[in-house]
């Protein structure tokens, strides 16, 4: 990462951020604002998540599909191009991979062949035709973090070149001392998920190290999600962008929890146990006494996926070469032709809703009295549902230089269930645009929340995390959980409901209780925001605190 250089005097940008746009300004987003419509949001979210567009999975007709319309809809609001050369898109280059995978655990006693997918899902970040691991030696290295700014160290030195690796998922969990009962604040911030704690970080580290393979433990409470969000994710073509450089293992894959407790058992520890050992700081990693085989022919599929973006030009000739971005991703996973009957993933609220929320966005900068003084970007990116690819490749490939870009606000979901009292930010503490997003919310009369659920590590898994490992500033908003006449725990009981029956299931569909009057709310904070930093005289800076501020380990 690295941050572009920002000169503002201490205690200037703030107030200068804060200060309310000239008179004339300050209608315009109230009016433009008001013009969001429900109506309008479920519209373009039944339309994208019909059928029709065969879940929006990169490199499928649904893609063509859907870019189309994207396309069209930008353009009838009359907005430019947001791409080179006058294009509304731009190339992401990516591969998708196809894994024919036999995967075998030998002992002493014989061997086991694992059965996809219960037992396991796995595959080979290779973009080779063929990749094969024979006889590697299983090694358990608890969590396989290394953080030296908590002192924690799970490989010890152990040489794991060449080794498989059997890891848990999320962070140490590390008691507090003085309160075995909580986690410790001080070590991997307590509860909340660090980016140690994320699948991709597990596979990057062991990358790194030179392992052969890496094997995540799954646990539905420690991942943030069931076990069929795992096969239905990764058990079919994955993308990755084309050409890169970064080191990867042989064999990545997650482990089903009984597969890995039967695993354990054979030598002669329990699941428990290893979680016991993998919570302290003397954890050393421990042998264990299978080796694995792996085998994976692989169908790769070159693509030219694609973003696409559209312009609107600020009004102050000093400052229109300042940018503000908008994003949210238009694709899903698309269809799957070996299940029976329904195959296709429309991903409405994943997130046909965000594309919706772009496109509503667009209209109300677009038909506003006046426009504000720096231009703003609506881009809508490919592939965040295979590693955030869509996103991470404008991130080192910008039509408009990161050093004027000044905010990135991203929506992957909405509110689909009425009006809320409140509105949870994902990530709060990190900058200035905190307090420019506290304006607008409360503004409507609500309250502004940290994340609820901190330990699901929500805040790595969409496409505003490329932009602030690059520098940019960001936001990422979650519906709120006091709904409007409603009782207590509604909120919290619709999103459970959600994550246990369709997230990333062909039933995540457009549903007949749907009530997008707080999505729309929701989108006029986003829209004020945004306007009140396009206007600002200053700009967004990152807070003390952030691990943004500086170069990171994040990729």
């Amino acid at each position: 990462m690295k941050r572009p250089a920002l000169v503002i005097l201490p205690g200037i940008w703030l107030a200068a951020l804060l200060a309310a746009p000239v008179s004339a300004a300050a209608p315009a987003w109230e009016s433009a604002g008001r013009s969001l419509s429900a109506d309008r949001l479920l519209e373009h979210t039944r339309t994208l998540s019909s059928d029709a567009f065969e879940g929006r999975a990169p490199g499928s007709p649904g893609e063509e599909r859907t870019v189309a319309y994207l396309t069209q809809q930008f353009q009838r609001l009359g907005l430019q191009p947001g791409g080179t050369g006058g294009s509304w898109t731009q190339d992401v280059p990516i591969v998708g991979v196809t894994s024919e995978v036999q995967f075998r655990l030998t002992d002493t006693s014989g061997s086991q062949t694992l059965v996809f997918p219960q037992d396991f899902v796995g595959w080979s970040p290779r973009l080779t035709p063929l990749v094969e691991v024979n006889d590697s030696e299983l090694i358990f290295v608890g969590y396989g973090v290394t953080a030296p700014e908590y002192g924690w160290d799970d490989f010890k030195g152990v040489d794991v070149r060449g080794k498989t690796l059997l890891i848990l998922v999320n962070d140490p969990q590390v008691p507090d001392p003085h309160d075995p009962a909580k986690l410790d604040e001080r070590v991997f911030k307590g509860n909340a998920m660090t980016y140690y704690g994320r699948w991709t970080y597990k596979f990057e580290e062991a990358a790194r190290r030179g392992a052969a393979g890496a094997i995540i433990i799954h646990e539905t409470k420690a991942a943030a999600y069931p076990w069929f969000v795992v096969v239905n994710s990764w058990g079919r073509e994955r993308f990755d962008l084309e050409g890169t450089t970064e080191p990867t293992v042989q064999l990545a894959a997650w482990m089903h929890l009984d597969q890995a407790r039967r695993l354990l058992s054979a030598n002669g520890t329990s699941y428990e146990a290893a979680l016991e050992q993998a919570r302290r700081r003397d954890f050393h990693p421990i042998p264990l006494h299978q080796k694995v085989s792996f085998s994976s022919h692989q169908q790769l599929r070159p693509v030219r996926s694609k973003n696409v973006l559209a312009n609107l030009a600020g009004s102050d000739s000093k400052r229109r070469d300042d940018w503000i971005i908008y994003t949210a991703h238009w694709d899903h996973l698309g269809r799957n032709p070996k299940l029976e009957g329904d195959q296709i993933f429309n991903g409405a609220a994943d997130n046909a809703i965000g594309a919706a929320g772009l496109l509503e966005l667009a209209r109300a900068y677009a038909t506003a009295p006046v426009r504000p003084k720096r231009s703003i970007l609506f881009l809508s990116v490919t592939a965040e549902e295979q590693g955030l690819l869509g996103a991470r490749y404008y991130a080192s490939h910008p039509i408009h230089p990161l050093v004027r870009t000044l905010a990135n606000l991203n929506i992957d979901g909405l509110n689909q269930w009425g009006r809320t009292r409140d509105l949870r930010q994902v990530g709060r503490g990190n900058s200035t645009l905190d307090e420019v997003l506290q304006l607008a919310v409360t503004g409507q009369g609500r309250r502004l929340l940290p994340d609820a659920h901190p330990e699901r590590g929500t805040f790595y898994r969409s496409d505003h995390f490329e932009f602030m490992k690059v520098g940019v500033p960001a936001l990422y908003l979650h519906a709120g959980d006091d709904y409007r006449d409603k009782p207590p725990g509604y909120g919290e009981a619709k999103v459970n409901e959600y994550i246990d029956r369709d997230y990333h299931k062909v039933s995540d569909e457009v549903k007949p209780d749907w009530d997008l009057s707080g999505a729309v709310e929701d989108v006029r904070v986003l829209f004020e925001t945004g306007w009140r930093v396009a206007d600002g005289r200053g700009r967004p800076e990152w807070k003390p605190g952030s691990e943004f501020r500086r170069p990171t380990t994040l990729r």
